[in-house]
């Protein structure tokens, strides 16, 4: 058993997959926006991980746009049999790096289609709708029209899956009644706990659960205990952070991502770690006193 495989696996569609994976975002330029610093480096970072055992990546072609697909079709292609790519749809870029809603069907067609020719698939795996009604936090709306352009797509072969993100409990309960919703991906990790119950009840249902910015994003989690639960167990305060999250329920995967090698062994470390009750006792009392932030 390598480290890697100590994380578990859990269903993801169709597919198996190790519960620690990774996140491509950080491959693109700096606001997830243009090429990368140095390729090279987000080449050896995918090819890495793969190495390391991850199969389970996610991306999306509005990262770069394009770039992240393209270097990850660059650094792995053809794909070996175990590997699953997750993307998304539902946004474009403008050229200012901002973040634009694409919720028509002709924008969510084409997507899709960009998805495939970057990656270079026939078929893509997992498609996940972001949400876009608040670009940063779940908010109502109805994600019937794009659902059905999606489970369209999914009839003709394009699609095996489709999950959603940023997205309410209504709005996964409305999502199931149009389509078999594969994964939901929210804003999560061990500061941001809005969707406690939510995992809870996904795990009822064997969905999985896939927190983005696992560590904080942008602005990494910061806590005094957090870092002090790390000194004591020798290990980083981020390799804490995704250990605790691992433990937090069976059904959530975790991708975070990195431009480094040395920082992405260092992620997949974490999931040698074991934390006593103790110390997720400690830990779960960072949200709660409100002593970390993101």
């Amino acid at each position: 058993m390598t480290s890697l495989d100590k994380s578990g696996t859990y269903k993801l569609g169709s597919r198996t997959v190790k519960r620690l994976g990774y996140g491509a975002m950080q491959l693109a330029g700096p606001g997830v926006f243009g090429p990368p610093k140095d390729r090279g480096a987000a080449l050896a970072v995918l090819r890495e991980a793969v190495a390391s055992g991850v199969n389970h990546i996610d991306t999306s072609d509005f990262y770069g746009p394009y770039i992240t697909n393209q270097i990850i079709r660059e650094a792995l292609h053809p794909y070996g049999d175990g590997l699953t790519i997750v993307t998304k749809v539902s946004a474009l870029r403008g050229k200012d790096g901002s973040w634009i809603p694409a919720f028509s069907r002709e924008e969510l067609t084409r997507a899709v289609h960009d998805n495939l020719r970057n990656l270079g698939l026939d078929v893509l795996e997992v498609v996940n709708l972001r949400a876009m009604f608040d670009i940063h936090h779940p908010a109502e709306g109805s994600l019937e029209a794009p659902l059905t352009v999606l489970a369209d797509l999914q009839q003709q072969g394009l699609i095996r899956h489709i999950g959603l993100s940023n997205v309410t409990s209504s709005q996964i309960a409305d999502g199931r009644e149009l389509c078999e919703i594969a994964c939901v991906q929210n804003y999560y990790n061990l500061a941001h706990r809005h969707d406690d119950a939510l995992i809870h009840e996904l795990a009822q249902q064997g969905i999985p659960y896939v927190p983005f910015f696992p560590l904080g994003g942008f602005t990494p989690l910061q806590s005094s205990t957090l870092s002090d639960v790390a000194r004591r167990l020798g290990a980083t305060p981020m390799q804490v952070a995704l250990a605790w999250l691992l433990q937090r329920a069976p059904n959530i995967l975790l991708i975070p991502g990195t431009s480094s090698v040395a920082h992405l062994r260092e992620n997949l470390a974490a999931a040698e770690l074991t934390l006593s009750q103790q110390i997720l006792s400690e830990l779960d009392g960072i949200a709660a006193g409100g002593t970390a932030s993101t």
